[in-house]
């Protein structure tokens, strides 16, 4: 495999370093104009930007912003094939790369590809979905769809996905390409668990059906490989039986043992919740005015009880999904489940509402907070899988010391089982059967006091540097490294399968630069 650029390029005197700064400085010079030249030889049926381009340096994250060379609005597969096939006959002469973009949503840059080619995967959307009924129902997508056009897609067949992500407007080939992980990851695994097939153009401009039985190793390497093998540009995503009703439940803990207790007596009995995630609410936070809020801000009163107030509390959040002539039976089940459980009696909360309305909570969230001007934030976001064993150091050094200066909103942190998941795809979890995903989705409202970004930057570190002194064995989920050998690290023993294969489908490392893990290997002379 082709070394880094600055992995072989070793000055030995100070005139070798000012030749190769002199060198890369023309290169840049040059660089614009002729990429505009040589792909506007190409033939596509969408069509290239090169103006007007800042929507491609923004994301979620609102933390790093690139701008690309060019945008590729394709409106088919096959001039995503001509773009990258083009930029890999160029060779190592070339320092272009190139990145898939879908809603936008990364947190570091992640879809972002300096001077190189931002593919708008959007710009594929309005392809057919072709829902499939039957005793196995599935449904063929374009990879830039959006998962909540899917879902009201599919509900028409009476069908929708199995596994979810808490927020439904992000596209596909995103999710695919990292996890996907809700709720339901405890019984049907994430996303990447519940794809048939996939079609992937790999770093060589090549079109590749993949699936379990054929081309298998490209399959398992692009689910969850964050986009360094292929541009996923369609899925066949399995279905199952949608339900109308969602009983949305909400109860409260004061002990963070009893609310794990509970949580993983939940995700291993077989008769259980459909959906099961908790939050931690830490200084006083509440859940009603954050984007992962639970509650209506027209209950108040109900909210209310989940309002730590100084303490931290742990919030279990269940569902039971029914049709309405199941409610009574829907009800019992209910009643003997919760049953089993050590909350505390008085904060049960009960609601009743839509599939719909549950799946795409959060952007009734988002809604309320695009109209305060809270959305557009920074995002400083640090998402983590903790092994089961070592949750309980985690949360006395984390939820009851390290997080006490801050009100940053509550802290998901839930419990699946590690069956459920593939290790022949590239995502690497802890090595348990049961571990943790415990996520701090940070905002930055102020540039001040607790809630600054570099405040909030601060605290993940501090997280990150207890983990490793406390030697926990946790995994980053959206991982977001600066060193290759922090890379190295992350994946552990299954490193040198992710390099054979970074050099099987992307030897020239093309795709996805925004992730840091390679640099795209460079002849300049």
């Amino acid at each position: 495999m082709r070394r880094p650029f600055m992995s072989f390029v070793k000055p030995k005197s100070i005139l070798s370093t000012l030749l190769l700064i002199c060198c890369m400085a023309i290169r840049l010079c040059l660089c614009s104009s002729s990429v505009v030249s040589s792909l506007n030889t190409l033939h596509v049926q969408g069509q290239f930007s090169f103006d007007g381009n800042e929507f491609a340096a923004n994301d979620f994250g609102n933390q790093f912003h690139f701008l690309p060379s060019a945008v590729l609005h394709p409106k088919k597969v096959s001039d995503i094939a001509a773009t990258i096939k083009h930029v890999w006959q160029m060779g190592p002469a070339s320092g272009l790369t190139i990145a898939a973009r879908g809603h936008g949503h990364s947190l570091q840059g992640q879809a972002q590809a300096p001077q190189g080619i931002v593919i708008n995967m959007e710009s594929l959307s309005g392809q057919e979905m072709q829902v499939h009924r039957g005793k196995f129902p599935y449904v063929d997508v374009p990879a830039g769809e959006l998962w909540i056009n899917i879902l009201h897609e599919c509900l028409k067949y009476g069908l929708a996905p199995k596994s979810w992500t808490d927020y439904l407007h992000l596209t596909v080939g995103g999710t695919l390409s990292n996890a996907g992980i809700s709720g339901q990851a405890f019984r049907h695994g994430p996303q990447i668990s519940n794809v048939h097939q996939l079609e992937v153009v790999t770093g060589k401009g090549e079109v590749v059906v993949c699936s379990e039985e054929k081309n298998a190793d490209l399959f398992h390497a692009v689910l969850g490989g964050l986009g360094q093998f292929g541009i996923i540009t369609r899925a066949r995503i399995s279905l199952e039986p949608a339900p109308k009703m969602v009983k949305w439940i909400r109860v409260l803990y004061s002990d963070f043992s009893t609310f794990a207790r509970d949580q993983e007596h939940l995700i291993s009995a077989e008769n259980t919740f459909d959906y099961i995630e908790g939050l931690v609410i830490v200084n006083k936070t509440g859940l009603i005015n954050n984007w992962r809020a639970s509650f209506n801000p027209e209950d108040p009163e109900q909210a209310s009880q989940f309002v730590s107030d100084g303490r931290t509390l742990f919030c279990l959040e269940l569902t039971k999904n029914f049709n309405p002539e199941e409610t009574t039976k829907v009800n019992k089940e209910i009643k003997s489940l919760l049953s089993q459980l050590s909350y505390i009696p008085s904060t049960l909360f009960v609601t009743e509402v839509s599939y719909v309305e549950f799946l795409d909570r959060v952007h009734a969230a988002e809604l309320r907070l695009r109209s305060k001007g809270l959305w557009e934030l920074p995002h400083p976001w640090l998402n983590l899988l903790v092994p089961r064993s070592k949750i309980h150091s985690f949360a006395e050094g984390v939820f009851g010391s390290i997080l006490t200066d801050t009100n940053n909103g509550p802290v998901l942190v839930y419990p699946v089982n590690k069956s459920k998941w593939d290790n022949r795809t590239s995502f690497v979890t802890p090595e348990e059967d049961i571990f943790y995903l415990v996520a701090f989705p940070h905002a930055v409202p102020s540039s001040t006091e607790n809630n600054g970004l570099q405040h909030l930057l601060s605290i993940n570190k501090r997280i990150l540097n207890f983990c490793e002194a406390a030697h926990l064995g946790v995994k980053q989920y959206l991982p977001h490294y600066t060193t290759q050998e922090e890379w190295r690290s992350h994946y552990g023993p299954r490193w040198e399968v992710f390099v054979q294969r970074k050099s099987a489908y992307d030897p020239l490392a093309i795709l996805a630069p925004g992730q840091r893990i390679f640099q795209k290997a460079i002849s300049i002379l």
